[in-house]
């Protein structure tokens, strides 16, 4: 895997084991998951954090996600239990995962290339941490388990 590529990182990373249920576990706490897996990915890079670049990937996200990835994320939950016992609108709501899944990888692209030229330097490059203000409850084991599959992935290094 090249770790200079964010999507490959973030399949790989989210197939680790327990990083899946990591991830649904901070999703539930109102966490955007695709922001914690950059954010995984440049700590495993090295690349330092300061608050300019944290805030720019925030509010990048943010925008997108509520845009965009929660509304269709929204309409197919709407849709779960309907769906279960009619065929056409399960077809449709898979249509939408993957329409959601695709908007994802588009946020992810988006946050690779803010972060392009972001090298590996001297400084906190403590990016999740950070992540927990204002989150109800304790997200830093799940966030343990995300740093711990992204430090297995050897993203760390050359980009």
């Amino acid at each position: 895997m090249k770790s200079d590529d964010l999507w490959n990182f973030a399949l790989a990373c989210y197939a680790t084991p327990g990083v899946e249920k990591a991830c649904l576990e901070l999703q539930a706490l109102e966490m955007d998951v695709c922001l914690l897996l950059a954010c995984s990915w440049l700590e495993a890079r090295g690349v330092r954090r300061d608050a300019q670049r944290l805030e720019a990937l925030k509010q990048l996200s943010k925008d997108w996600q509520s845009a965009v990835v929660l509304p269709l994320r929204n309409l197919r939950q709407a849709w779960r239990e309907q769906a279960a016992g009619d065929t056409e609108l399960a077809d449709l709501r898979r249509r939408v995962k993957t329409l959601e899944l695709e908007a994802e990888r588009i946020q992810l692209d988006r946050l690779q290339r803010v972060t392009q030229h972001w090298l590996p330097e001297d400084g906190s490059d403590d990016w999740l941490n950070p992540l927990c203000a204002g989150v109800e409850g304790d997200p830093r084991a799940w966030l343990n388990v995300l740093r711990r599959a992204a430090s297995q992935l050897g993203a760390g290094g050359a980009g």
